[in-house]
């Protein structure tokens, strides 16, 4: 099964893939002329701005910044440690470059998702809102395409058990061991937490990750800002070896294999679609519950969230590994640091942040980690629910409840390769038809921009959902 399993990713995930996710992000930045660089001060000052009296009178369920600070919950996680220093390790530091490029396209590929969202959202039976792709899908390219819509929603109630809460509670367990927990004990902690929080519904979740959400990304790029303030004659040089990587090979030096351009591309792309998410449409299904008077606010606070997580979170863990020397996987051939070389991906973070703030820089990444994993489980649950009410109804969420908090449990004890491998395909099975909705659906986009732009500061939105 695990080899089935890696052979269809190679395919799903292959080349064709990582060229349509970035063409769309090319795409869309391009028909709407470099919005998220254009108006990106414009986008914070929306998420992070007490919302209004017309927005606070507008239909929806959560705030601007709770839709945000949830979707960051789920996206915020083992990916911007792991990830990345995996990135670096087999991509070389140009890695970091073409994260950077597929996060800055991306940002363009979260608007579009989100504006989708929230036009073409629906109330539910419990009065509450639901959107995300299914629902553009359905709504926007009609009632032919609705097979497309049913894809996305199956893969993505099943992805959520696997990317969004085994893997991470098996992570989270994996790191309790290191303070000598056991994973029992472990798995009975966040079974409990998970079930207080997701039992509570959507506005305890945004609650929830409202709170913790600055908590954890203050304290890990805190700390990278401690290394790099210790490292500061080395922050020209390591953006050097981000631009001069990019371009050029590196070279094989002792143990080294080298790495070739391509290398670079592939990784920095890939595990920077991996770290934010955009194009897999599942900010999307957050994005349709926030209060706003118009799709196109809660689409530029959505697209900050990319920027939060690639530009500020990924470059912090690439410039600590590579101002410590620790982005050399041989332990010391290139950057005259010695190091274990066996260690790989969140270790090599740790070590990394420990090698300057000894103990404490370990328990930074270590709690990192935790409050990552567990604010992914909870912000996964989201999208889960909401693709699962698509297929099954308002009644039978109870169920999907139950089994995603033993699902939970379970990960915490289990050995999950098969899960990461089955987590990866569900992934790239709700990023097709996604893309695909987002291209189709390219002239409504720009038609709700335009009409947002054009009537500044007075634009106004409250169409009930139909």
């Amino acid at each position: 099964m695990l080899e089935i399993l890696q052979k269809m990713n190679d395919v799903l995930w292959g080349t064709p893939s990582l060229i349509l996710l970035a063409g769309t992000g090319l795409f869309l930045t391009l028909l709407l002329k470099g919005l998220q660089f254009r108006r990106l001060g414009y986008a914070f000052k929306l998420a992070f701005t007490k919302e209004d009296a017309v927005d606070a009178q507008a239909e929806g369920d959560v705030s601007n910044f709770k839709a945000l600070m949830t979707a960051l919950a789920a996206t915020i996680g083992n990916g911007n440690i792991a990830g990345v220093a995996t990135a670096v390790t087999l991509g070389g530091p140009g890695a970091i470059f073409w994260m950077w490029v597929v996060g800055l396209l991306g940002m363009a590929t979260k608007y579009a998702e989100a504006l989708l969202a929230m036009k073409y959202r629906v109330k539910n039976a419990n009065g509450e809102y639901s959107g995300g792709p299914m629902y553009y899908i359905e709504r926007g390219l009609g009632r032919k395409w609705k097979w497309l819509a049913m894809m996305f929603a199956l893969f993505g109630a099943i992805a959520a058990f696997g990317i969004g809460n085994s893997v991470q509670s098996n992570t989270i367990a994996d790191v309790m061991q290191g303070f000598h927990v056991s994973s029992w004990a472990t798995a009975v902690v966040l079974v409990t937490l998970t079930a207080l929080i997701i039992f509570g519904g959507l506005q305890r979740i945004s609650t929830v990750a409202s709170f913790f959400v600055p908590i954890m990304a203050f304290l890990y790029i805190g700390g990278s800002l401690l290394i790099i303030g210790v490292h500061y004659d080395q922050i020209i040089p390591a953006f050097e070896l981000i631009f001069h990587y990019a371009f050029q090979p590196v070279s094989a030096v002792g143990g080294f294999a080298g790495v070739m351009v391509a290398e670079a591309i592939r990784n920095g792309v890939s595990r920077g679609i991996f770290s934010n998410e955009a194009g897999l449409g599942t900010a999307a299904l957050i994005a349709g519950n926030a209060r706003a008077d118009h799709p196109v606010k809660q689409a530029l606070v959505a697209m900050t969230g990319t920027f939060i997580v690639t530009i500020i979170v990924c470059t912090m863990t690439g410039l600590v590994l590579l101002m410590t020397g620790f982005w050399d996987p041989t332990g010391g051939a290139l950057s005259g640091v010695v190091h274990d070389s066996t260690l790989k991906g969140g270790a090599l973070t740790t070590a990394a942040f420990g090698s300057v703030l000894g103990a404490a820089g370990e328990w930074i990444v270590s709690l990192s980690v935790i409050f990552f994993g567990f604010s992914t489980i909870v912000g996964w649950y989201v999208y889960g629910e909401k693709c699962f009410e698509y297929l099954a109804g308002t009644k039978l969420i109870v169920l999907y409840r139950f089994a995603y908090v033993a699902v939970t449990g379970i990960g915490a004890i289990a050995s999950l390769a098969t899960v990461w491998q089955f987590a990866d395909m569900a992934n790239a099975l709700m990023m097709i038809p996604n893309l695909v909705a987002l291209l189709l659906l390219y002239k409504v986009i720009k038609k709700e921009t335009d009409d947002y732009f054009r009537q500044l500061p007075s634009a106004s939105f409250n169409k009930k959902a139909s």
